[in-house]
């Protein structure tokens, strides 16, 4: 009995004995391949996706065969599995992989010279292995805007293995929320600028092979640096020039984007204003400034650290202009005047210029007014002449000197003679003061100056200069009566005037004086006797006329 035959011819050889001599017997012989069967164990199973899994095989002989088949193995299935192992002594090849996926899988025996070939099928359950997601940021901590680098590396949990595929979706603070594909190494990475202090979170949305898993990173981002630079147009400007003052607000690297918040400007000429920042990270401000400095102080926000800039500022003098009225124009001698000048700034300045304005003109004008409140000096006179008037500004801080010229015109004005007789009446030879006082028609004033002619009966004609008060005086003993005049003759400031007047002289007392000579006398003898006439005072002078000499034997006028 054997179980070691295979096809071809059994050959009995018998040996002999004493009795029988030895002989050969043959018979040809026809062994099948015996049947077999694959059976297959798989552990883990299920298992997880990239876990290890050792599939083994074992082929063993189908009664009536027996024995242990030897030869190969081939594993096929899902995936492009076909791996063909050696069976061990004991009909058993195992496959080890962390390669499959769930499905059929077949283990099909090859067959050796004893044993038919046949199949055994098996069933693979993978199921998704879990992930978990790591998380770096570079730089941490950064600035505001700075370009920081945020990485997520997905790994297969134990038992799992293998490198998770898909995608990874980055949110955080600042508006952060960016998908992208993992690479060969399962690892992402998004650059941004938009971080802010916070937790980032990267969530794995998994793959056919791993399940979805979440990793976060705690963020630190500071203020970053910035740097405020000032301008000023124009720059150099005058004095009242609408000047704009701008301030732009940067961040400095490694910070980036455009600061928000305020900007403060102070500066010489009382600046003092908040402003706030553009979308472009922009202040301006229009204003009127002085010489010095202006300062932009940025004021910070949540992203950006506060700073501050500066730039130098020159206001030069601005120009100025003089207009100068004159009210009435033309005028009269002695007249009021007033004479205003307004003192303007000329553009690009503006405002109202202030400090002294000197008045010069004819007639000795020469006075300096302070500007009111509206720039406007204004002086009263009575003495202007002919001629130009001169107002010259002379300069405040702000604003350069100028000059402004007005014509003016002044006629002469009237005049009115008045006259004194004292006394009137008087007596003939009487002494008399004749005064003739020139004045000044309103609106003229002053008093005039030159000669007043007394002229009248009795070829009077006499001209006298006026006092400084105005008047002349004429002292005679010479009137008779009769309509006289004293004329003024007028000056380069008044016209010539006529003053009529009229002077009643009366007869004045007189007395008579008679001497005889000799007294006594005798009888026939020559006598001489005299009258003599004068004036009683207030009279004077010599009476002229006749004398009539009576009594005493006389009847005689002389």
């Amino acid at each position: 009995t054997t179980t070691v035959l295979e096809t071809g011819t059994v050959t009995v050889t018998y040996s002999g004995n004493t009795c029988f001599l030895p002989s050969t017997g043959s018979l040809d012989v026809t062994v099948n391949q015996a049947s077999s069967t694959v059976s297959v164990t798989v552990d883990p199973n299920p298992s997880v996706c990239g876990e290890t899994v050792t599939v083994c095989a074992t082929v063993t002989a189908v009664a009536p065969g027996s024995g242990i088949p030897s030869g190969t193995v081939t594993f096929t299935g899902p995936g492009g599995l076909n791996v063909t192992l050696a069976l061990d002594a004991g009909g058993t090849t195992c496959l080890t992989t962390s390669s499959l996926t769930s499905g059929t899988y077949s283990a099909t025996y090859n067959g050796d010279s004893c044993f038919a070939g046949s199949d055994g099928p098996f069933e693979v359950t993978v199921n998704q292995a879990s992930s978990t997601v790591s998380v770096t940021v570079d730089p941490t901590p950064s600035v505001c805007g700075e370009a920081v680098t945020v990485c997520a590396t997905v790994t297969a949990v134990v038992p799992g293995s293998g490198i998770p595929s898909g995608t990874v979706t980055f949110t955080g603070p600042g508006g952060l929320n960016t998908t992208a594909p993992l690479n060969a190494g399962g690892t992402a990475c998004v650059t941004t600028t938009v971080l802010e202090t916070g937790t980032v979170t990267v969530t794995y949305s998994g793959d056919t092979c791993f399940t979805g898993s979440t990793g976060t990173f705690d963020v630190t981002v500071n203020q970053a640096a910035s740097t405020t630079s000032v301008s000023v147009d124009p720059n150099p400007s005058v004095c009242g020039e609408t000047v704009t003052v701008c301030a732009t607000v940067t961040a400095v690297a490694p910070g980036s984007g455009i600061p928000t918040g305020t900007v403060t400007f102070t500066g010489p000429g009382g600046l003092n204003e908040t402003v706030s920042l553009d979308t472009g990270g922009t202040a301006c401000v229009t204003t009127m400034l002085e010489t010095g400095t202006v300062t932009a102080g940025y004021n910070g926000d949540g992203c950006f650290s506060s700073s501050t800039g500066t730039a130098p500022v020159t206001v030069n003098q601005a120009s100025s202009t003089v207009s100068v009225t004159v009210d009435p124009n033309p005028s009269v001698c002695g007249e009021t005047v007033t004479v205003c000048a307004t003192v303007t700034a000329v553009a690009p300045g503006s405002g109202i210029p202030s400090g002294t304005v000197t008045f010069t003109g004819p007639g000795g004008l020469n006075e300096t007014v302070t500007l009111d409140a509206g720039g406007t000096a204004c002086l009263t006179t009575t003495t202007l002449e002919t001629g130009a008037v001169t107002a010259g500004y002379n300069g405040d801080g702000c604003f350069s000197s100028s000059t402004g010229t007005a014509p003016v015109t002044v006629n002469q004005a009237s005049s009115t003679v008045s006259v004194t007789i004292d006394p009137n009446p008087s007596v003939c030879g009487e002494t008399v003061t004749v005064c003739a006082t020139v004045t000044a028609v309103a609106p003229g004033s002053g008093t005039p100056s030159g000669t007043v002619t007394f002229t009248g009966p009795g070829g009077l004609n006499v001209t006298l200069a006026l006092d400084a008060s105005g008047t002349a005086c004429l002292t005679t003993s010479s009137l008779t009566s009769g309509t006289y005049s004293a004329t003024y003759n007028g000056d380069s400031c008044f016209a010539g005037s006529d003053g009529p007047f009229e002077v009643t002289v009366t007869q004045a007392a007189s007395t008579t004086t008679v001497s005889v000579n000799p007294n006594p006398s005798v009888c026939g003898q020559t006598v001489t006797v005299c009258a003599t006439v004068t004036a009683v005072a207030p009279g004077g002078g010599i009476p002229t006329g006749t004398v009539t000499f009576t009594g005493a034997g006389l009847n005689t006028t002389v």
